[in-house]
């Protein structure tokens, strides 16, 4: 539960975030916030986040101070090793340099109240989030309200089978159908289809029929 209800802003952006993460809804209070749930939404490394999670007494701040999320990872399938949670403020790098004496005294605290805690403390800007990954995320979330019928992603994942479960878009695409129009109506099903991790591709790199998509590991 947060301990600080985000109040409405007529200077920034704020709202709520339909995490399928976390099941529920949650509260940003700025543009950069909201981008940066949305990557954690999409990350396998994260079992889920909360924010407003805390409020770290500060020397001379009677309300303390309240970091804006923190991150709960999963354990890495490959080492068994489970990172600590991230306690994270989310700002513009310009806003960290300009008053990074107003910050000083809230972000020790924050780093120290995190080490007591077995925890991390970090500042997360746009250059953590406003990457190609970020793009990607926003252009599949598009697809996320169509309903493709079953025997369309059946069709979709036999043809992955055959290529031994790696296909790029358009070759893909070409096997489906023979038209650009027909093309057109399987595109959304493919992309359904990685927004819904049944199929899988590199977030990282920019979006093109080229890219490359796989059957998840562990797929019959």
């Amino acid at each position: 539960m947060p301990v600080r209800k985000i109040p409405k802003n007529y200077l920034c952006v704020t709202g709520s975030f339909a995490s399928r993460k976390n099941g529920q809804m949650g509260g940003f209070e700025s543009l950069l916030e909201k981008e940066y749930m949305l990557l954690l939404d999409f990350d396998d490394s994260v079992e889920r986040f909360e924010e407003q999670p805390v409020t770290v007494p500060v020397p001379g701040v009677v309300k303390g101070y309240t970091p804006d999320v923190i991150v709960h990872f999963r354990a890495d399938p490959a080492t068994g090793q489970t990172r600590p949670p991230l306690l994270t403020e989310i700002k513009h790098s310009d806003d960290i340099k300009k008053n990074a004496e107003k910050y000083a005294a809230k972000f020790a605290a924050a780093k120290q109240y995190a080490i007591e805690r077995g925890w991390e403390f970090g500042l997360t800007t746009e250059k953590d989030i406003r990457t190609p990954r970020l793009a990607n995320i926003k252009f599949l979330r598009e697809y996320r309200n169509i309903a493709p019928a079953e025997e369309d992603c059946a069709r979709v994942i036999r043809l992955m089978g055959d290529a031994d479960g790696t296909s790029s878009v358009q070759n893909l695409l070409e096997q489906l159908a023979a038209t650009d129009d027909d093309q057109l109506y399987w595109l959304p099903v493919i992309w359904n289809l990685v927004l819904q991790r049944q199929l899988v591709t590199n977030l990282d790199v920019s979006m093109g029929d080229n890219i490359s998509l796989h059957l998840p590991e562990g797929s019959p």
